[in-house]
């Protein structure tokens, strides 16, 4: 059989939005990030607190997924998952992290470079109480990142964990709970014609935020 090959060189588009300038930036770079938030989210764009995690595991390995951004502050970025997850493994053995935040209708994205430690178990009981019940439900039955036979094996998962708990409230699993990632670095990037992007990254030292611009 004939292996696939696609030429994708001439598959692009100019991106014309208006220039990120030094004196637009915050000093501080989560009032910088809330206020390209805010823009993402009237913009509509679907899934706006959608971002990559990237972690490596004991060999260097890198994986990434998307993950959904549940809450932000002076502290960290903060996800939720599976405790048992490849993800979960990873990052309690190599706290180093990476997160990527992608607005294409806006031309924007944000890296975000720190380190991942879990939250406390009164977020996680606050957080897991807010999600609606079926979701509440679906984190009893999945293992997840473990090998099943089929889709069939989860069905029943789903079904057992929504009879077990049919008479009253579904509690937090022992093994479900969130990260905050407390960044050391966070770039943002905004599209600009001729690929002459704005790049600005924040470092942080001892003494706050060093804002430097990146050649793009």
């Amino acid at each position: 059989m004939a292996g696939v090959s696609k030429d994708l060189g001439d598959l692009r588009r100019e991106y014309a939005s208006r220039p990120l300038r030094r004196k637009d930036l915050d000093a501080d770079p989560f009032r910088q990030f809330d206020g390209w938030f805010a823009e993402a989210l009237k913009a509509g764009i679907p899934d706006a607190n959608a971002m990559s995690v990237a972690s490596v595991d004991a060999l260097g390995q890198p994986s990434s997924r998307m993950v959904l951004l549940k809450s932000f502050d002076a502290q960290g970025f903060v996800f939720y998952t599976n405790l048992g997850s490849r993800k979960a493994h990873e990052l309690d053995a190599h706290a180093a992290v990476a997160l990527l935040f992608f607005w294409p209708e806006l031309h924007r994205q944000v890296k975000i470079r720190g380190t991942a430690a879990r939250t406390t178990a009164a977020e996680n009981i606050a957080y897991f109480s807010r999600r609606p019940r079926d979701s509440q439900l679906g984190a009893w039955a999945s293992a997840q990142s473990r090998p099943i036979t089929s889709r069939q094996v989860l069905a029943a998962a789903f079904a057992q964990a929504a009879e077990r708990f049919r008479a009253g409230e579904v509690p937090l699993p022992s093994f479900w709970g969130g990260y905050r990632v407390a960044p050391s670095a966070i770039e943002f990037w905004q599209g600009q014609e001729n690929r002459l992007h704005d790049r600005f990254l924040y470092t942080s030292e001892a003494a706050g935020w060093r804002i430097e611009r990146l050649a793009p």
